[in-house]
């Protein structure tokens, strides 16, 4: 989906030649990248997409799944942006010792079990939800 929407906000031959590429979808960081460089946003720009997108979905889902105050998990997450910032200072840091270092200068500061289960939902042949 971001893909089609950044396509269709931010014409690049970049992100046409992605699609073509990977018809069924690109890896979503990869597409961020692409879609904040066309739409001239630079890397801390792009970070900080990166890092509020990663908050503001599971936020999102307290809200509509947990009932929870939608004023106070924006309270939570405006005390989060100290931390939000330093974090996209790292991601920064890290991606532009890449030009040098290679990918080995990224953290792995996640969580590999999401994107293990995520791979492993994926390949499910029946769909529990219509996502």
């Amino acid at each position: 989906q971001l893909m089609r929407a950044a396509r269709a906000t931010w014409p690049a031959a970049e992100l046409d030649s992605v699609a073509r590429e990977f018809p069924k979808g690109a890896h979503q960081p990869v597409v961020l990248g692409l879609a904040a460089r066309a739409a001239g946003l630079g890397p801390d720009d792009a970070a900080y997409c990166a890092v509020y997108e990663s908050v503001s979905g599971p936020a999102t889902a307290t809200v509509r799944l947990l009932g929870l105050d939608p004023f106070d998990v924006t309270a939570v997450l405006a005390r989060l942006a100290p931390e939000l910032d330093r974090v996209v200072e790292r991601a920064v840091a890290a991606a532009r010792l890449v030009a040098a270092d290679g990918v080995d200068a990224l953290p792995a500061a996640s969580a590999p079990l999401l994107e293990i289960g995520a791979e492993a939902h994926a390949a499910w042949p029946v769909r529990l939800f219509a996502s």
